[in-house]
């Protein structure tokens, strides 16, 4: 029986600066399952290159010349383009995190960590899922619960418990079942079971499904 070649993801590098786009061209080349497509040095080239190779990540940057980084996101999905956008940025502020996702964008990584952390979120999004690194996930997460009741009363999530919506929140965030157990000290087992108690509860099956659900309350 043959087995069939692993899938390659082929990415689109945007970066208006040559050496970090070679350096990303190494590190992404010498994996055996991914494939740079193509690099653009500005906002308006990742658009028109995007449209014309169809890449299935576009790692794009979000402080670029004449069109920014944000304003090709938009562009990008408002033409309804199946390609995933992956932020790599050297902004750890909340605001670009949010203004990312509110764009379109299905993961966010720092510069300072574009190795093994990049290549992992590079398949996580490609897979559909949301990916961010860790302490880009505590000030998110941190952040909806300093909003307390104010948050609440704009996130209609149904009669959901604290635990149950933190769970909910690291589940549409990206993170596996091990990486929720050990940032809230619980064990595998609890988790899975409270992620079926949520599902039940917002009548919803999957991953992507609680994605969703979380980023049209605004849980991301």
């Amino acid at each position: 029986m043959s087995i069939s070649p692993a899938r390659v993801i082929r990415v689109l590098i945007v970066d208006d600066h040559a050496i970090l786009r070679s350096g990303l061209r190494m590190l992404l080349g010498a994996q055996q399952d991914m494939d740079v497509v193509g690099e653009a040095s500005d906002g308006a080239e990742a658009v028109r290159l995007v449209d014309e190779l169809q890449p299935d990540v576009v790692l794009l940057d979000l402080a670029m010349p004449g069109t920014s980084g944000l304003d090709a996101l938009r562009l990008i999905k408002r033409d309804g383009s199946f390609t995933r956008a992956l932020i790599l940025s050297q902004y750890d502020d909340e605001s670009y995190l949010r203004r990312a996702l509110e764009g379109g964008a299905s993961g966010y990584v720092l510069k300072r960590a574009a190795d093994v952390e990049l290549l992992s979120a590079i398949r996580a999004v490609s897979r559909g899922e949301v990916y961010l690194e860790p302490m880009l996930t505590r000030l998110v997460v941190n952040d909806l619960f300093r909003r307390g009741d104010d948050n609440a009363a704009s996130v209609k999530v149904p009669a959901l418990s604290d635990r149950e919506r933190e769970v909910l929140q690291l589940v549409a965030l990206g993170h596996t079942n091990q990486q929720i157990a050990d940032q809230l000290v619980l064990s595998v087992k609890t988790v899975e079971t409270y992620k079926a108690r949520v599902m039940e509860k917002l009548g919803v099956r999957g991953r992507a499904a609680l994605v969703r659900y979380a980023m049209e309350q605004g849980l991301i």
